[in-house]
């Protein structure tokens, strides 16, 4: 806001003039007048809430979300620091995350993010401790390449044996097996889930030296299984079942056929009922017994749970899968562990073209959900870069968990 003030002679004629301002970068500015003008007050913004450090090769991700107050102006950027020893280096971003590069792998740093605004920078957020490794490419070598099982499940849906055999050559790990759980399962058939368990034939090869590229590459259904478990189960957490837009019922669905845009899911909702067993599994048409969720059964069989991080299979890109459980400190295996959980929410803003919720609720559809950086552990894969009891030295990996997307929808390496 400015000001002009004029002064005048005896003639009339003006003498002098001049202007006062109120300047927005101060941290608290007041500006009016006398004349019944209005105060204006605006402040730095308070402190963003910090999410998640994830650690990169000489680089770290920080995500956040925006202050409570933006101190009564928009906020024009957001900077996060990462200090070690008396080095600190800086990112800038307009939104989460924010990526700060230059860092030396292995050396432990503090990072925090504060918020700008016209006022200038608001107090830092709390920090979190990320320690940078060389992702670009890591051997598994060494780790489970002499898993084999062959045993007689006598559950009353399987009632034949499971097979599974690991193994690695030079440069590639290689699974043979009949896709027969090892563990107890459900009763199939079952009123949701018309389908009968029988073998497969599973062959999957997979390199020992995946390459972390930081690309969400989406795989399932068509396009391949994103990974499988040791026992020779594939993941596939998509269905094949789908709504029109135009659905005004929950009949004019279908858990099998393409009838619309709206990709329902297996599980976390009521609406439609897919037959899942208490290993959030369920049979495809063709007998493949799948997962859609944390392997409840193979997970018991391996010993995990709230004192143990426990590896439960390999991705399509070589990386491994653990389930539940990892480190508070993605960095520190000393940490205390603690439950992971995925960085999805419901979305706010419901599409025109869905299906209306008071029919369907939210959460039914794949397309409800969107990632948020930093409203969870782990990435839009389910996944993070951290130390592992297999790999003391950090590595890219995922995670099976409770919250939604359950079981990994993209990968972050090549294939």
């Amino acid at each position: 806001m400015t000001q002009q003030h004029t002064r005048k002679a005896a003639n009339g004629h003006v003498r002098r003039s001049f202007l006062l301002s109120c300047s927005a970068s101060l941290a608290l500015v007041a500006c009016g007048g006398g004349d019944g003008g209005t105060a204006t007050t605006t402040a730095v913004p308070g402190a963003p809430t910090i999410g998640a450090a994830t650690a990169g090769n000489a680089s770290a991700s920080i995500a956040f979300t925006a202050p409570a107050s933006d101190g009564g102006a928009t906020i024009t950027g957001y900077t996060a620091s990462c200090t070690a020893g008396t080095a600190t280096l800086s990112g800038t971003a307009t939104a989460s995350p924010i990526s700060v590069t230059g860092l030396t792998n292995a050396t432990t740093y503090s990072c925090s993010v504060k918020a700008t605004n016209s006022a200038g920078s608001g107090a830092a957020s709390s920090a979190l401790s990320v320690t940078p490794v060389a992702t670009t490419t890591t051997g598994t070598a060494g780790v489970e390449c002499s898993y084999s099982y062959s045993a007689f499940n006598s559950s009353a849906s399987v009632n034949t044996t499971s097979t599974s055999r690991w193994t690695c050559s030079s440069s590639s790990r290689v699974l043979a097996a009949n896709g027969i759980p090892d563990h107890a399962t459900g009763s199939f058939p079952n009123a949701g889930n018309p389908n009968t368990i029988a073998a497969q034939t599973i062959a999957a090869t997979y390199t020992l030296s995946p390459t972390y590229n930081g690309a969400a590459i989406t795989l399932g259904g068509p396009a391949g299984v994103t990974g499988y478990v040791l026992n020779g189960v594939k993941i596939d957490a998509g269905t094949a079942g789908t709504c029109p837009a135009s659905a005004t019922d929950t009949s004019s669905c279908s858990l099998l056929g393409n009838t619309g845009p709206w990709s329902i899911e297996a599980l976390g909702q009521t609406s439609f009922n897919f037959g899942p067993d208490a290993n959030n599994a369920h049979v495809q048409p063709g007998g493949a017994y799948h997962y859609h969720g944390i392997p409840e059964g193979f997970v018991a069989l391996r010993g995990g749970g709230p004192t143990k991080m426990t590896l439960i299979g390999w991705a399509a890109d070589g990386f491994p899968i653990y389930a539940r459980y990892g480190y508070s400190v993605a960095s520190n295996a000393s940490s205390a562990l603690k439950v992971m959980t995925g960085s999805y929410k419901l979305k706010t803003t419901v599409s025109a073209t869905r299906p209306a919720t008071t029919l369907i609720p939210l959460g039914t559809f794949a397309q409800d959900w969107e990632y948020s950086a930093g409203a969870g552990d782990l990435d839009e894969c389910n996944g993070r870069t951290g130390v592992t009891p297999e790999f003391p030295s950090g590595i890219y990996h995922y995670y099976a968990t409770d919250s939604y997307p359950y079981l990994q929808r993209c990968i972050k390496g090549n294939r």
